[in-house]
């Protein structure tokens, strides 16, 4: 039973994220762009921060202008660290 417990809290503690993805042009990966809202240090002014996250899509279902959430995932390569987990919204 702790085996248990101790595998869902490990596998909740992964961080998940959604964003827009912005390339499919390779074989079972896609590009997410993440855009977070940060507050500026010094000024309190809110800034759009993006990062462009490599993102494993075993089906090769994805394609641009979706919205998916990835999940934080081992490194699959040198810049794969996350994976596909749904896709939220298809592009229109």
């Amino acid at each position: 039973m702790t085996e248990q417990s101790t595998e869902r809290s490990a596998r909740s503690a992964r961080k998940v994220r959604e964003g827009i993805v912005v390339s499919n042009a390779m074989d079972k990966t896609v590009v997410v762009s993440i855009t977070d809202r940060v507050r500026h240090a010094k000024y309190g002014k809110f800034v759009l921060r993006s990062k462009r996250l490599y993102a494993h899509d075993e089906s090769n279902d994805v394609n641009v202008g979706d919205r998916v959430r990835v999940m934080e995932t081992r490194p699959l390569s040198k810049n794969k660290r996350w994976r596909v987990v749904d896709v939220l919204e298809r592009a229109k």
